[in-house]
């Protein structure tokens, strides 16, 4: 059986899966991957764990290349520049270190630009040109795909819309120092921060007054909105109504056919998609107004990022 080992390298957790050609997810497992001060010793654990994986399934496996998606990777260099959520700091040659360890075709690429390509070939925008996929996470990031190609920039780089000043300088500071910058508001992060924003503002009773920010999670606020807590209510709006206006935005840059949207932050569901729908269209300029789709991805949740990376090994055998 051909497979892909995938590789989603996150600030929290490292995932790793073996995939078809389907986009089918056979074997998964995770580590953590703060653990590691060594940047050697977690390439160790990324053989290892493919090494178990392949392992655990049992007709004949030929493994046919490794996709890896990771933040702040350059998909030219080979490299993550200056992750903020990663340890290893300055340019970390990923591909040319674990090329030693693993004998295999690699590609390397920005996360949010391999589940681009994951959602292209296995999910909701296969048959699709121009469109923008949106992980919504701790933090924000963006692939975009325009007359059918991946769009990469000159050095890698490109789709760091996570990044852009929302606030004209005024504002909070994204994990890269943006101040103002969009994942400080609309991510799982920029959520919070939103709650605790909004309890300054209203005085409104929530639920919220009794929490320490450090003990709340998303699926509390989640919960909160759907028991009519005003405070958790008009922390959606507010992040929906920021997240429509930079949706706008980037229609205008490329015109996509669809927004395809998937991360922690999807799981809040109508209480974030809802009001985003209406703020998007009230932005949006007359001639792209009903054109374009805000929707959730096409790909399993749990083995999206893993079938993201895979996805930089399958296009090439397509």
């Amino acid at each position: 059986m051909d497979l892909v080992a995938g590789i989603d390298i996150g600030g929290t957790k490292t995932k790793i899966g073996l995939v078809d050609q389907h986009g089918e997810c056979h074997e998964q497992l995770f580590f953590r991957t703060q653990e590691f001060e060594s940047f050697d010793d977690f390439l160790v654990r990324i053989k290892d764990g493919i090494d178990e994986l392949k392992a655990k399934i049992k007709s004949p496996v030929n493994l046919i290349g490794c996709g890896i998606g990771a933040p702040n990777a350059s998909s030219r260099n080979g490299t993550i520049e200056n992750a903020a959520n990663l340890k290893w700091k300055g340019s970390v040659p990923l591909l040319e270190k674990l090329k030693h360890r693993i004998d295999l075709p690699m590609r390397i690429m920005n996360d949010a630009s391999a589940a681009a390509l994951g959602e292209m070939l296995f999910g909701n925008a296969k048959g699709m040109n121009d469109f923008i996929v949106i992980t919504l996470g701790t933090g924000f990031g963006a692939g975009i795909v325009a007359n059918g190609k991946l769009i990469e920039g000159y050095d890698g780089f490109a789709g760091e819309l996570g990044h852009i000043d929302m606030t004209l300088r005024d504002g909070r500071l994204t994990g890269l120092g943006i101040r103002g910058g969009l994942e400080a508001y609309v991510s799982a992060t920029g959520l919070k921060r939103t709650i605790t924003h909004m309890q300054s503002k209203y005085m409104d009773e929530s639920r919220f007054r009794n929490i320490a920010y450090n003990d709340l999670h998303g699926e509390d606020i989640t919960k909160a909105a759907e028991e009519g807590d005003a405070i958790a209510l008009k922390a959606f709006d507010y992040t929906a109504d920021i997240m429509g206006l930079a949706l706008a935005n980037f229609t205008a840059f490329t015109q996509p056919e669809a927004f395809f949207l998937m991360g922690g932050l999807v799981n809040t569901g109508k209480w974030l998609m809802e009001p985003l729908q209406t703020y998007f269209e009230e932005y949006l300029l007359e001639v792209y107004k009903g054109k374009v789709k805000v929707m959730t991805s096409g790909m399993k949740g749990k083995t999206a990022a893993i079938c993201g990376a895979a996805a930089l090994i399958w296009e090439g055998r397509r």
